[in-house]
């Protein structure tokens, strides 16, 4: 794909916000906020190990946030947009709330240079035809040692601009290219349905052959079926299923939780919360997910929210105690406190040697449905799970349940991984841990 600007990207609403922050002003607003978002996107996708088609898609959107005598308004519109109509439709809402004080950002440091910025451009754009000749590698060396294995898979260049203007003259924008690849393979053997799944993303390379060795090693450990161990036993999660102990702290770190007195560790800074081995953190200058500001046009910045074990910081947005991480969840939501990445420090320990010392475990690498919540309860059926008998994985194990909680099995940490792979925007290693239970 070749590479486009930002102003190719948004070219037919380049003046909308300069427009909606105009009209809305001169409508009575007195304070205004305009979220421009802008995507690119060509999708190669293949199906029954054959490339099935190669698609584009351009979409476009705008969120107008006002207040006029305190009252908040919000209206989103797509595509073609018409200014006067969207103010329109902000204003009706905001007639409808209660006022509030209102608080916009001037930008950090408050200089006439920091409130308007294009900030550098992240990543490089890949053709069609080298995305095509990645998958048709990557499926090709699966076939080669699994040859009944059927893939589908997608791969992906994806160019994002953000740009953010406020009546206080904020002007943030931005533009990100990112690379991503994602294969599943699947064996159907009679009464049997197996499907092992892989990806990653970057901003220059995408490192395909080690996600194709990745599925290949995981489909020949689940070839043979066992019967798990129950009970309490050591559980092995890897990068790719140890997200669910790591969203319950996400949860537990939300300062927005934290001051609604939600948060378990509400009263908890300064103190040890789980096992010294662990520490996490935020950096918004590495990794596929990074950005310069945050959706409230706070800078973001480098975060340890626990270190050691002890608690140090909540991640906020401007309502809560600002730390540049005010998140739409969507273009027509509120910011509400929202992590940018989350980075574990990994062990020394590669997966092997994690496996090794155990007689009896269980390895969770894919698992159904969600993960706990807050109160760090989980109860996941495994979709993907191996059994470990005497330091070696035997098989794979099915219609196998773990339960337990994340905070207890965080607080019996065995060892950390030196491994360590991306899930969603968490950046972990494997880990093993006790305390939680088996069900088979």
């Amino acid at each position: 794909m070749d590479s486009k600007t930002a102003a190719e990207i948004i070219s037919s609403t380049k003046d909308l916000p300069e427009m909606l922050l105009s009209e809305a002003k001169v409508a009575g607003a007195q304070l205004v906020e305009v979220y421009q978002s802008s995507t690119l996107s060509r999708p190669i996708i293949f199906e029954g190990n054959r490339l099935k088609q190669i698609e584009t898609s351009q979409s476009e959107g705008v969120a107008l946030r006002l207040w006029r005598d305190g009252r908040p308004g919000l209206a989103v519109g797509y595509g073609p947009i018409d200014a006067k109509t969207l103010v329109e439709k902000a204003l009706a809402i905001s007639t409808l709330n209660l006022p509030e004080i209102a608080d916009l950002s001037t930008g950090s440091p408050d200089t006439a240079a920091a409130k308007r910025q294009a900030f550098p451009e992240k990543g490089q754009a890949m053709a069609v035809e080298k995305l095509v000749d990645l998958g048709r590698g990557a499926i090709a060396q699966i076939r080669t040692s699994i040859p009944e294995a059927v893939c589908e898979a997608e791969f992906s260049c994806d160019v994002e601009y953000i740009r953010l203007i406020n009546s206080t003259g904020l002007d943030y924008s931005f533009q990100d290219t990112t690379l991503s690849g994602f294969i599943s393979a699947e064996l159907i053997q009679q009464d049997d349905f197996l499907c092992v799944n892989d990806g990653t993303l970057s901003r220059h390379q995408l490192d395909i052959g080690a996600v194709a060795d990745s599925i290949i090693q995981r489909l020949v450990w689940a070839q043979q079926t066992v019967e798990p161990t129950v009970g309490q036993v050591p559980i092995i999660f890897t990068p790719g299923a140890a997200w669910l102990l790591w969203d319950t702290l996400r949860s537990a770190l939300n300062g927005k939780r934290v001051k609604e007195g939600i948060s378990p560790w509400r009263k908890k800074l300064g103190k040890r919360v789980i096992d010294p081995a662990i520490t996490l953190r935020q950096d918004p200058t590495v990794g596929p997910y990074l950005c310069p500001f945050d959706d409230e046009g706070v800078l973001t910045q480098p975060l340890t929210f626990v270190e050691n074990g002890v608690v140090k910081s909540w991640y906020c947005d401007r309502a809560h105690g600002t730390t540049g991480n005010g998140i739409r969840p969507e273009l027509g939501d509120y910011p509400t406190p929202g992590l940018i990445n989350l980075l574990v420090t990994p062990g020394k320990s590669d997966l092997q040697a994690l496996i090794a010392p155990q007689k009896d475990a269980i390895i969770i690498d894919q698992v159904m449905g969600e993960g706990g919540d807050i109160t760090g309860d989980l109860a996941v059926n495994l979709d993907l799970g191996y059994q470990v008998r005497n330091g070696e994985i035997i098989g794979r194990v099915k219609d196998t349940m773990v339960s337990g909680n994340a905070y207890t099995a965080l607080n019996n940490l065995i060892a950390l991984g030196s491994d360590i792979g991306w899930s969603g925007s968490t950046y972990t290693p494997s880990i093993a841990v006790e305390g939680l239970s088996v069900v088979g």
